[in-house]
């Protein structure tokens, strides 16, 4: 699944910091963007419970694409 957006986008120094908990890009006093930082922690954290992975291609005042693979698992119904 890929979730693209047009927003301010991500400085490529920055990517790996979007991941960590609780971190934001601007952590300054007087952000412009709210939120706690837990959003994308949370997704890498449940896309690797299930054995994929979480990327991101951003451009900086361009936006962002994220994208999640899970692999597929074969379902077998016990009867």
């Amino acid at each position: 699944m890929d979730v693209i957006d047009t927003g301010i986008g991500i400085n490529e120094n920055d990517i790996d910091r979007i991941f960590e908990p609780f971190t934001q890009v601007d952590s300054s006093s007087t952000r412009k963007y709210q939120g706690t930082g837990l959003g994308l922690a949370l997704v890498k954290k449940f896309t690797e419970m299930h054995n994929g992975k979480v990327a991101v291609k951003s451009h900086p005042s361009m936006g962002s694409t994220f994208m999640v693979r899970i692999p597929r698992k074969e379902m077998r119904w016990e009867s």
